[in-house]
């Protein structure tokens, strides 16, 4: 259920502004009303608790967000609030970044190393991840895993390229685990 409301307002958002050529736009104001929201986690619990009157809630969006964000936006972010769905916010504004992303051809990028990479290396990561991939742009986040001994591994939606260390040892383990010594 929670999938189908993400979709349904998400796609309404992402239809909206690929009509009016403003996906972009749309783009940047959705990542920053994100960031606001993840700033402020009580701010949705406020908004759904259900004995605050939906025009106190509906206030309470336009005092937060009007002149920070576009009309459009804070119309959305009303009408979200109308239907009873602020709860699911997140969700719904994630997966319009996600459908904006794949409309431009951005991906998005998990780099975990087990040392922390250089500028110039982590070009190199993005220059190849670009001549790989039919992306345009990629949007890199590196993390430092030790465990990883040496190499990286990268996730790109459901795809991984693992060239760890750790990996190939415990590779090789399973494999010489399965040979059998004769006399």
């Amino acid at each position: 259920m929670a999938k189908l409301i993400s979709k349904t307002y998400g796609d309404a958002l992402f239809e909206v502004a690929a009509e009016e050529d403003k996906l972009e736009s749309h783009l940047e104001e959705v990542e920053a009303v994100l960031d606001v929201l993840k700033e402020n986690e009580e701010y949705i619990k406020i908004i759904g608790y259900p004995r605050i009157p939906v025009e106190e809630k509906k206030a309470m969006i336009e005092s937060a967000f009007k002149d920070k964000v576009s009309d459009d936006m804070v119309g959305f972010l009303t009408v979200i609030v109308e239907k009873g769905r602020f709860s699911k916010i997140e969700e719904i504004l994630n997966y319009f970044v996600e459908r904006v992303h794949e409309a431009e051809k951005i991906g998005t990028a998990e780099i975990k190393s087990a040392v922390e990479l250089s500028e110039a290396q982590k070009k190199a990561v993005e220059d190849k991840l670009l001549t790989t991939t039919q992306y345009k742009k990629i949007i890199a986040k590196y993390s430092v895993d030790e465990s990883l001994i040496g190499g990286m591994v990268i996730r790109i939606g459901d795809r991984i390229v693992d060239s760890s260390v750790k990996t190939k040892l415990e590779t090789m383990a399973r494999e010489l685990s399965k040979v059998r010594l004769s006399n």
